[in-house]
């Protein structure tokens, strides 16, 4: 099989984005490795922090691989590390929708994301609520699946960036069986589970303890689970998510699905975080990306831990194996 080609934005560039990317190590993965960001920029940062990272041009990778390709993209103003700039809003967002249409274009198998701020994309007058939401309007997706993996611990949600108050209203048949359906397809698809075990939390505490603390269960999850299992999915649940997530009920299952986003996420990065990765499930391209967030206050401090983008661009060779594998068998069987 061919190498697999990976583009990875830069991110925030007052965060610790160009930090991971100039701690990792090329030759550890089995892909060429392309960043697109300023390259200016990065190559400072890598220097400053006594990195030893190797950035070529884009096309002019060694045949050794030990290199990482840039896509120069300039910034819209110098940066400062842990100092941000609204003006610099743009270009993040730039780097992001020219990785996304270049996956869709064939020109890479897939997109790994390093952490951008929401905060400072919003003040600069530009709506953003992440990565997942942004990502599924550059593809026309109505409803992209966040799924978190951390080792044999995945889990999936049905709501993402949502104000708590919002959650119960956004939760309905429809939206929980989509969500579902799109992640037994992709664990399928993309994990090679062959047949995925898929446990679901319930939305209230203790499940609703039979409607006494609220019926969304009964008039909503239930329901749709059951209409998932005539359809030959196997669900388990709904559970309460204070006992799903122990050691004896986590055994068996292939995923989680959490009902927002505060429900299943801390208790993931408390296994793995640093080395968790969050995906987008349901768009037509590959995208991964790192568990955790800018960390201003560690950037330029060579403090900045390496491994969860490391984790990130394995995972992404991971599923573009196993889709390049069955897109192969389906040709072969037609």
């Amino acid at each position: 099989m061919p190498e697999a080609r990976i583009i990875i934005t830069s991110g925030e560039p007052a965060g610790i984005g160009p930090d991971i990317i100039a701690g990792i190590d090329p030759s550890r993965h089995d892909a060429g490795l392309v960043v697109i960001g300023d390259r200016q920029m990065l190559e400072a940062r890598a220097a400053a922090l006594g990195s030893k990272i190797e950035y070529t041009g884009f096309g002019e990778k060694p045949s050794d691989g030990a290199a990482i390709e840039i896509i120069d993209q300039p910034l819209s103003k110098p940066c400062i590390p842990g100092q941000l700039d609204s003006e610099n809003a743009e270009y993040v967002l730039k780097m992001l929708a020219t990785a996304c249409r270049s996956c869709l274009d064939g020109h890479f198998d897939a997109m790994v994301t390093a952490p951008v701020q929401k905060e400072i994309i919003n003040r600069a007058g530009i709506s953003f609520s992440g990565h997942t939401e942004y990502l599924a309007d550059l593809c026309n997706l109505s409803k992209p699946v966040m799924l978190l993996v951390a080792g044999q611990l995945r889990v999936a949600l049905v709501t993402t960036h949502l104000p708590l108050r919002a959650v119960a209203d956004a939760i309905d048949e429809a939206v929980i069986r989509q969500v579902i359906g799109i992640l037994d397809h992709d664990l399928r698809s993309r994990f090679g589970i062959a047949k995925p075990h898929i446990k679901v939390c319930g939305l209230n505490p203790h499940a609703g303890e039979n409607g006494y603390l609220g019926r969304e269960e009964i008039d909503i999850i239930i329901p749709a689970l059951n209409s998932l299992r005539a359809q030959g999915l196997d669900l388990g649940g709904p559970y309460p998510a204070d006992t799903l997530f122990t050691k004896n009920m986590l055994r068996d299952a292939d995923a989680i699905v959490a009902m927002y986003h505060d429900q299943g996420l801390p208790v993931l990065k408390h296994v793995g975080f640093h080395n968790a990765v969050n995906t987008t499930l349901g768009l037509p391209i590959i995208r991964t990306s790192v568990d955790h967030g800018t960390a201003l206050d560690l950037a330029g401090t060579g403090r900045a831990s390496a491994d969860s983008l490391a984790a990130a661009i394995d995972s992404a060779i991971l599923q573009a194996g196993n889709l390049n594998r069955e897109s192969s068998a389906n040709a072969a069987g037609a």
